[in-house]
């Protein structure tokens, strides 16, 4: 079955980085683009960024020039580079592969915070 285990999170300053960090299986993961969705409390959840199979990305214009997202196939993960965090970045943070069905880790806590 699919699995997701995003892992990285944590409590960091304005203007600090975290490096975010998920590992799937159950699937082949170099045959799928992989998304870093994050939700804050009483928000949707939105996407953040997507790297496809061809390594091209896209972020959220909110991020964009921050956060990088790459992937490394040999060891199904997918990962976030986040920098200069803001506050408004405060969010649970979650993997997701471009699969039917919806599939979802536990998501990993960003809290970003003086």
């Amino acid at each position: 079955q699919v699995q997701l285990v995003e892992s990285g999170g944590g409590l960091v300053q304005p203007g600090g980085s975290l490096r975010l960090s998920c590992v799937a299986s159950g699937f082949t993961f170099s045959a799928y683009a992989m998304r870093w969705y994050r939700q804050a409390p009483g928000k949707e959840r939105d996407v953040v960024a997507i790297i496809y199979t061809n390594r091209r990305t896209y972020y959220a214009d909110s991020v964009k020039g921050r956060f990088t997202i790459s992937r490394d196939n040999a060891k199904n993960t997918v990962y976030l580079q986040m920098n200069s965090l803001m506050p408004e970045d405060t969010a649970v943070y979650y993997c997701n592969p471009a699969l039917s069905g919806g599939y979802w880790g536990q998501g990993t806590q960003v809290t970003v915070s003086s």
